[in-house]
């Protein structure tokens, strides 16, 4: 199959994970659009070494990219789409004025009413608005990566000491997950983390703002500003709409979900 150059609205991406077969990896979500900038689906493009990348292709959230991409075969998910990075432009920033008009424009015509609607219409990834959210939460996770990841890490930390400016060097491992309760519109709860690099950057960067002495107290600090963000700001002021994506799984096995990403498109209440 022929790569073909395509529009694609960038949406969201996740923190950087750390892979065997790809060094590192961040997945995209964002939607397809014709040669006149109509939505058209929902598209995961993946994988993509976004720090690798050169400045003039580091893609901000909104923006409308055009990119070489195919089907990708080897993943049963009808949204799942190689990209070769290295074709990437910029077209140009989407305005947020107006309440978001012209985001809503593109994002709310592939709207879905709930997680079990994705799942029936043989989906794996969608928009989705809460009916109600009951609750922000943080938790601790591992604070290192598994013993396969660290090796990757090693050998690229390895790369950093022959050649200081390698972007690939030093990614952190968040030792909190971030996330919300919520009910959908079936009336069926959930508990969703987010994945989203925008809400791993706040909270490293509330940590590494913080004036307390030692570690343990400055990521207490961060975990609290993070809080207030997510609970106070977002919860509050902001009108969620959550992004569903389900786990790759495997077509000969019994199907099998995981509501493990959201992320937060911050649309000002109408």
């Amino acid at each position: 199959m022929c790569m073909e150059r395509r529009k694609i609205l960038i949406a969201t991406k996740t923190y950087p994970s750390i892979s065997v077969k790809y060094k590192e990896t961040v997945c995209t979500a964002g939607i397809l659009l014709d040669d006149n900038e109509k939505p058209l689906q929902w598209i995961r493009i993946y994988p993509i070494r976004f720090r690798e990348l050169e400045i003039d292709k580091r893609y901000p959230r909104w923006s409308i990219i055009s990119a070489k991409i195919e089907k990708n075969e080897k993943d049963y998910r009808a949204e799942s789409f190689r990209i070769d990075d290295t074709s990437i432009e910029i077209i140009k920033k989407v305005s947020t004025e107006n309440n978001w008009a012209d985001i809503k424009k593109l994002i709310l015509p592939l709207q879905f009413k709930s997680p079990k609607e994705i799942k029936e219409q043989k989906k794996s990834l969608g928009i989705i608005k809460p009916l109600s959210i009951e609750k922000y939460f943080s938790e601790p996770t591992e604070r290192e990566w598994n013993k396969k990841q660290q090796a990757v890490q090693d050998q690229l930390d390895l790369f950093d000491l022959l050649e200081p400016s390698n972007p690939m060097s030093n990614l952190e491992k968040i030792p909190y997950t971030f996330g919300y309760k919520f009910t959908d519109c079936d009336g069926i709860k959930h508990k969703y983390t987010i994945s989203d690099w925008e809400i791993m950057q706040l909270y490293r960067k509330c940590r590494n703002k913080s004036k307390f002495p030692d570690l343990e107290l400055q990521e207490k600090d961060a975990l609290e500003k993070v809080r207030q963000k997510l609970e106070n700001s977002f919860m509050h002021d902001k009108d969620l709409y959550f992004y569903n994506l389900y786990n790759r799984q495997s077509q000969s096995s019994s199907p099998k979900f995981y509501d493990y990403w959201l992320s937060i498109p911050t649309y000002s209440k109408i």
